[in-house]
């Protein structure tokens, strides 16, 4: 081996090395940002390695990618805000994607027959995969984003039709692998799986979206590992395996938190019996004032926030640890509960609360703070549904029954921040608006939330 390849296989390692420990970093919130600086110091060197060892048929391509990438990765970190974060997330899985199936394209057009069963096989799940994923997160960003409507898109015989998309998709997959030959095959397997990609996601509620968002993780990552094995790139091998699995496992522990199957997600379309399922709730949302909520506030001596993604919409995560801060001055224990889907990405509270410099020691998940809500004066809900819906919890007819949920309704006094009355990212209406000790405060998240602080001063 030459000195160029000798030095490219040993970035290769030291990239490998720091994935894995990003992982491990990211693994506990007071670790994650030490475990990003270690992810992208070891996309840096995976990319130098690559650089220097591999021959460059043209630089201007190479200065044009990074360019033109660079640019749009600054704009994306700088520009989009925390609220839009769950959709970038999307768009970068359909960039990940699209990537490799893209490479796997070159691949065959260049080699072809050329390549072996193996390489062969492996070309053909990453293209696969690569395209499914590709137009899967697209639908997921527009979802998030509210271009596309978040309720189920559902008509008579979907799941068949998908079944038979899917089909003909690995029937052409195989094909390809037996006859290499076969061009009008292999692009015919890749329109199908631009298809597929779409079909599996539009009959997914909004709802559902933080399942689908880890799913498109795992694929995004299997599709970059076998595109390591067509190219022969170990450090690609690695990392897609690290993502894809990781990916794989966050979706195991999203559905569980959700009490939910993932072929229940994938072929559930949750959401379209939204009507029937709500019918019988009803009653009167009695709204606070201002000053009366204040008083509460000031005066008790337990108070548990309940950010979802209300909280995110508002941008009010650093009003709330304003009023926090005052509410601690006065001697008032406070904690946030943090439910594990809410908002709309694993994580997305912990990471609204922590751009806000909230001491990850106030963070409580749901098992420990289940218990407290008894004992707490106020808990004070900012912008969440259905993860402090008690109908999981007392309706087995519910949608969500079964799924776990933060139980503010056991604290003696709720307020929960709204913009109105309207139902929430599932289109479920919650029981806990009509409770009697449940009081609602209308408005903005984070003009109320900065109002409430003025008057708890003046208390």
């Amino acid at each position: 081996m030459t000195l160029q390849t000798y030095f490219m296989e040993a970035t290769y390692l030291v990239a490998s090395i720091l994935f894995v420990l990003s992982l491990k970093g990211m693994s506990h919130p007071e670790t994650a940002r030490r475990g990003m600086f270690m992810a992208e110091a070891g996309m840096f060197a995976a990319i130098v390695g690559t650089l220097v060892g591999t021959e460059i048929v043209s630089w201007v391509w190479i200065i044009a990618g990074l360019t033109i990438g660079s640019i749009i990765g600054a704009w994306m970190a700088i520009w989009v805000p925390m609220t839009a974060m769950p959709q970038r997330t999307a768009l970068s899985h359909a960039f990940g994607a699209f990537a490799a199936a893209m490479v796997g394209i070159g691949e065959f057009i260049v080699r072809g027959s050329e390549l072996g069963a193996i390489t062969r096989g492996a070309l053909g799940f990453e293209v696969m995969l690569g395209a499914l994923t590709t137009t899967g997160s697209l639908i997921a960003c527009g979802k998030l984003q509210g271009i596309i409507h978040g309720k189920p898109i559902q008509f008579r015989g979907q799941n068949i039709i998908n079944l038979l998309v899917a089909l003909s998709m690995v029937g052409c997959f195989v094909y390809f692998w037996m006859h290499p030959e076969a061009a009008a095959v292999f692009y015919t397997m890749l329109g199908l799986a631009f298809v597929f990609g779409i079909m599996l996601v539009i009959p997914i509620g909004s709802a559902d979206m933080p399942v689908v968002m880890s799913l498109l993780n795992s694929y995004a990552g299997l599709a970059s590992a076998a595109t390591g094995f067509v190219l022969g790139n170990n450090v690609l091998i690695i990392a897609g395996t690290l993502d894809g699995f990781s990916g794989f496992i966050l979706s195991v522990l999203m559905c569980k938190a959700m009490n939910r199957s993932i072929t229940n997600v994938l072929f559930g379309g949750f959401g379209s019996v939204v009507a029937e399922a709500t019918s019988n709730v009803g009653g009167v949302m009695r709204e606070i004032s201002l000053d009366d909520a204040a008083m509460q506030l000031a005066f008790a001596n337990r108070v548990v926030f309940v950010p979802g993604y209300g909280l995110a919409t508002a941008q009010a995560q650093h009003a709330v640890r304003e009023l926090a801060e005052l509410l601690e001055a006065r001697g008032v224990s406070v904690k946030y509960a943090i439910h594990p889907v809410a908002g709309r990405m694993p994580g997305h509270m912990n990471v609204l609360l922590a751009e806000a410099n909230v001491p990850y020691s106030s963070l409580y998940e749901m098992e420990q703070i289940n218990p407290e809500f008894p004992s707490t004066d106020v808990a004070v809900v900012i912008g969440a549904n259905d993860v402090v819906n008690p109908d999981a919890r007392d309706n087995p007819k519910s949608l969500i029954a079964g799924m776990p949920i933060l139980e503010v309704d056991r604290a003696k006094s709720v307020i929960v921040l709204k913009r109105g009355q309207g139902r929430g990212f599932s289109g479920l209406e919650n029981p806990l608006f009509f409770k009697p000790r449940t009081t609602m405060l209308y408005g903005d998240a984070k003009s109320t939330l900065s109002h409430l602080a003025q008057a708890v001063q003046h208390v």
